[in-house]
Order: structure tokens, then sequence, then C-alpha cells
């Protein structure tokens, strides 16, 4: 929908307004025609009910208007003298038609001076739950979101069982494109899983003024470009989504408009210069570990490693036995009467173990580990005796990978570690497009600025068109993870279209160590809770200076309370 259909479209919505409610505007003591201008009949239609004219501010809002509808429906018949329970579900479930019934049959008369407070306990309720919904609504959608860190994908700058708040006013909110959605939830509803959006009307990409621009280096939420999935590690069709109920990923951002990037051996240069990351940044890389007498997993847990594989050796185990092992372990590979068990670096719960009546286990410190590490833990281990050398494992240039960008390795023969030198698009840019150039540029011209594209021989066509270059309509960018072996990220799907940008984590309020092995194994993080995301040296937490306000709160908020008791009395 452009801004002439959504034009329209509130034009209709005035006209069902005023044919709905025009009679009612003049037992009000207003008049007729007062029903049918756009805004000004929201703010006359706010003194007919006596509620403030703020409202008719968010009567405009996307999302917050879907709550804010139903309580001026209920309002305006409740003017009217229709306080009936019966009432109140009737305009509801006709999604406020039941005013026409009103306007055109029955003859009310105005309650000018209707008492606005709920007559029941029930009542209050009600209204108090409503206004902190559409609250915590506008808040969530507009100022803060809160997010999870669900993946490693950032590991050790962000950490999985993260709890982070994302600011949107940083970037500028985007303005909801998708206007008839459930409240508070992205896009699915909870323990119903199923959609939580009707995919039209759309309204067109619109975003309010933010403070700064995506600056390079960046940690950055933005709605997954390539997402089509509606629940992950799910196998199903294909599912087309909004963009903003696509999958909320956050990256940091290594490549701005008008950069030209290009990764050599797992570095990213930017305009031939290599990228220097913050001092808050962490990143790892997959590393080949060696120690003739085996590498131990007490010495990559000493160093905080928690990426890589451990192998445990059983010997008469049944087939029942290692069925109950089955959620702990990648793979059971039998051999000469015994079966090695693959498993991640948790290993297998000792109780899970004694569960199975499992007695002959152990693990076996196998001489070759391949393991994530960041320079830190690099450095520690290699001062560790016994162990014999630590490799990065780099894949060479000119080698194809799995699953990169632009998915043509016939002509762009990257991978992971070696990618580029490649153009990350500013809008009004304009590059040539030939049969060479077109891939990395196609996912752009079809998918995220609605052209159609073709090649015909040694041609492009656009739209239809023979065309040898090609202007942008948006700014681009290109985002990884800084677990550089372990994200999906631009290195796999491309470039990240403005439309598609979030916002910025700016604070992590709450952590927790095993986050994706339930709640019962939580752990938390003391020394990550109430820190900030951005800044310069080491993370400090303010978590105690919260719990010093806040205990200051409560002692004073006490006295006070004590002392108007006293006077009272």
């Amino acid at each position: 929908m452009d801004y002439t259909q959504w034009l329209l479209f509130i034009l209709a919505v005035q006209l069902v307004h005023f044919a709905g409610t025009w009679k009612l505007y003049v037992k009000a003591g207003r008049k007729a025609w007062e029903a049918a201008v756009p805004i000004y009949n929201a703010m006359v239609l706010m003194q007919i009910i006596r509620r403030p004219r703020w409202w008719v501010l968010l009567l405009f809002i996307p999302i917050i208007n879907l709550l804010m509808f139903p309580v001026v429906w209920v309002e305006t018949i409740r003017s009217f003298g229709r306080n009936k329970l019966s009432d109140t579900w009737l305009v509801l479930l006709t999604l406020g038609f039941y005013i026409y019934y009103v306007n055109y049959t029955l003859d009310v008369q105005y309650m000018e001076n209707r008492d606005l407070h709920p007559k029941s306990a029930s009542g209050e309720w009600v209204s108090s739950i409503v206004f902190a919904v559409v609250a915590a609504t506008l808040v969530h959608t507009y100022f803060i979101q809160p997010y999870v860190i669900p993946t490693g994908s950032l590991e050790r700058t962000l950490r999985v069982g993260d709890l982070l708040f994302v600011s949107k006013f940083h970037y500028g909110a985007r303005v909801p494109m998708t206007t008839m959605a459930a409240p508070m939830v992205h896009d699915t509803l909870p323990v119903l899983h199923t959609r939580s959006y009707l995919k039209k009307p759309q309204l067109p990409y619109m975003r309010l003024p933010g403070f700064q621009q995506v600056q390079r280096n960046d940690l950055v939420v933005f709605s997954w470009p390539a997402d089509t999935v509606r629940q992950f590690f799910r196998a199903e069709s294909r599912v087309d989504k909004p963009i903003d109920k696509k999958s909320n990923y956050v990256k940091r951002c290594v490549g701005v408009p008008g950069d030209s990037l290009q990764v050599i051996d797992g570095y990213v240069y930017i305009n031939g210069k290599q990228l220097q990351l913050p001092d808050r940044a962490r990143p790892m890389y997959d590393y080949t570990v060696f120690a003739q007498k085996g590498v131990s997993t007490r010495w990559l847990q000493d160093v905080g490693a928690n990426e890589f594989v451990r192998t445990y050796v059983i010997q008469g185990a049944s087939t029942q036995q290692l069925g109950l092992l089955q959620p702990y372990i990648y793979r059971a590979e039998p051999a000469n009467g015994q079966v090695a068990v693959l498993t991640p670096s948790e290993g297998l719960p000792l109780e899970v173990v004694r569960q199975a009546g499992i007695t002959q286990i152990r693990e076996v410190p196998t001489r070759e580990r391949q393991v994530a590490l960041t320079d830190e833990m690099v450095a520690k281990l290699g001062a560790v005796s016994g162990v014999d050398s630590i490799v990065k494992i780099i894949e060479p240039a000119g080698m194809p990978g799995v699953n990169i960008f632009p998915q043509d390795p016939a002509r762009y023969p990257w991978n992971y570690d070696n990618i580029g030198p490649i153009y990350i698009p500013a809008k009004g840019d304009r590059v040539a497009l030939t049969p060479a150039t077109l891939p990395l540029y196609k996912k752009i011209i079809r998918d995220y600025e609605g052209h159609t594209v073709r090649v015909s021989g040694s041609q492009v066509l656009v739209d239809g068109q023979p065309a040898d270059q090609y202007t942008f309509a948006q700014n681009y960018y290109w985002m990884m993870g800084d677990n550089r072996d372990h994200s999906e990220d631009s290195r796999a799907w491309g470039y990240v279209p403005a439309n598609h940008i979030v916002g910025k984590p700016v604070f992590i309020w709450m952590s927790f160590d095993n986050f994706n092995q339930g709640m019962a194994n939580w752990k938390p993080r003391w020394d990550r809770i109430f820190t900030t995301v951005g800044g310069s040296g080491e993370p400090r937490s303010y978590f105690r200076h919260f719990l010093v306000a806040l205990a200051a709160y409560l002692v004073i908020d006490y006295i006070i309370r004590r002392r108007r008791k006293k006077q009272k009395a």
C-alpha cells in the first residue's frame, strides 16, 4: 500500500465514522458536519465522551490505535446511556458497528455529566490493565524493546542468555508497517503458535527522526532480510512475511553505505584498511588445538572456551540406555564393541548417566580439537604446559564456500574467510549492470526495491526495459557476527536494507549461563547484570547501585507513609 492508497483508506474510515455517528454528534449538541472532518471529528468526539484531547494522538499511532479504538467505541455508547455488559460486548464483537444501531434505531439521550469512574472493582482492574497495555505497547514499539540473545553469533561480545534493552530512538523508531497485529508480541501468538498479524493493510516505510545514523562497528538489531520461516529449526514451506514481522537478528555493522568491503583471511578490510574493532568487541575464530598427549577439556574450560566437541567412550550400554542420552549428544559411533559419543562442550549430565545405569564411561582427550577462541583465550591456552600448537583455521582464497553470497561460485568463488571486494550501496548511488555484476545486486533490485529483473542474452532487463546501470533507492549495510566462524550473516545472505533496521542494543539488564538448558539450570552472570553494551573499557555492573537506590526509595516511601498516617490520626 503506497501513500495514496493509505490516504484513500483513511478517508474511507472517516466516511464510515461519519455515517455511524453523525446523529449522536447532534444529540450531544454538536453539528452533523463535525463528524465528517478528519482529525477535528476525533477532537470533538473526545469532548463528547469527556476524555482528554491527547487521546486523539493515540488514535493515529499504528498498533496503539488498535488498542484505543475499542476503548473509544465503549466510551461512545456509554456516553449515550448504553452501560450494560451486553452493550459492551456487542460493540466489541461487531468491531464498533453496534454504534450504527445506536445511532439510527435507538432514541438515546446524551449523558453530559456521566460518572467516568468504573462502578466496580473489576471495572477498575480492566481500565488499569487496558491503559497499562497501551503504555507498554507504546514504549515497546517506539522507544525501548526487550530482546534476548538466543544464539552464539556474537560470543563473547554479547553472550547467549543476555537479556537486553534495545533502543528504538537512537536511529529513529520505525513506524510499524503492519497495521493489524497483536500488541506486545512479534510474529507468533504465544500458546496458539499462530500468526499474530494480518498482512494487509500495510503502511509505507516511515521512520521517526533519530539522533544518530548507523555507524561502522555499531551493534545493530535488524529484521532478518532472508527470513521466510514461521518457526526456527522446523522444516516447513516458505512463509512470506512483512518487513517488520521478520525475525530480529543482532550483529555488528562492519560496512556502511559507500564502503568497499573485503574479508581477507577472516579479517574485515574497509576501503583497503583493516577494520579496527572497539575494545569491548571479543571476536572469535576457529582454531585447531594440538597436544601429543591429548587436549584436555579442563584446559579449554579454564580459558573460558565453550564451543568445542567432547568425546566419551561407553562400554556395555544397551540401545535403550543410549536412547536416554540422545538429547545431550550430537551422534554415537559404534566401534569394537564400544560406542564413541560426541557431545557439546557441556558434556553428559552426571544425573542422566546414572539414571541410564551406565557405569563404564570415560572421556577421551583427543590429540586435535577444533575450538572457537578469542585472542585472549589463545594467549592463555598457549601458555598451558602440554599444548603443542594452536593453528587458526582459514579457508583459502579462491575456494568456494557453502551458502555464500551472492550464491554464484563460478563468478564469485568466495568463502567465509575470503570475500570481495564488494561495494555497499548508498541511496542515490549508481552501479553498472551487466550479467557479471547482476548477482551482487539482483536481490536488492528484486526483493528490496520491488522491480523485476532478468537477463536476456548479454543484456540486463529491469522492469522489462534494457538497463546498463541502476540507481539505489535506499541505504544498505553489511552485518557480521563477532563469532566469525559460527554466525550466519551478510556473508550468507548479503546486504541489510535501511528499512530493516530496528534499533541499537544499549543495556544488559539480566544475563544467565546455561540459558538454553531450561530455567532450572540458569545461573546468573552477576558481572554482566545492569551493564551497558557500548562504551570503552571493561563493562561495569550497576546492579549494586540499583539495589541501593531501590532500598533508599523503599525506606523513604515507608517513612512518608508512616508520617501521613500519624497526621491523619
